[in-house]
């Protein structure tokens, strides 16, 4: 059986007790259980602002998993009814056909670092950035 105290400050070593100090940790090292696979028993909503949980059991070789999700604070309503593919395939384009023209970099990397080029990918970023946001 393992024992936490041993081997006991300055003392001579002596292998049986060594011995038998590993054979003690083996044990506990074997008695822990293989997982061979783990389930998800359940996933519960909570009230908003609550901490989320999970507890863990072991059953056999299954690893069983809880989980409690904290419901999100009540959104805005949305528009009625659905949108038809059409509403959004116009919605699609007309996004796409207000985003100013964003030059293309036209470039190749270049094999060490260059900061023009660099400077230029930022440019192009934010020009990006800027046209999304405005959009």
């Amino acid at each position: 059986m393992f024992d936490p105290s041993l081997p006991q400050e300055n003392t001579p070593v002596d292998a049986a007790q060594m011995r038998a100090q590993l054979t003690g940790l083996k044990d506990l090292i074997d008695a822990v259980p293989a997982i061979t696979s783990a389930v998800v028993d359940a996933v519960d909503t909570l009230p908003p602002n609550e901490s989320a949980t999970v507890s863990v059991s072991v059953t056999g070789t299954v690893l069983h998993l809880t989980f409690g999700i904290p419901q999100g604070e009540q959104g805005d309503s949305g528009p009625p009814g659905e949108v038809s593919a059409q509403d959004l395939a116009d919605g699609l384009e007309t996004r796409a056909h207000a985003i100013p023209s964003t030059g293309t970099l036209d470039q190749s990397a270049e094999p060490e670092y260059s900061p023009t080029q660099a400077q230029d990918i930022i440019n192009t970023l934010n020009a990006l950035i800027t046209a999304l946001k405005g959009s």
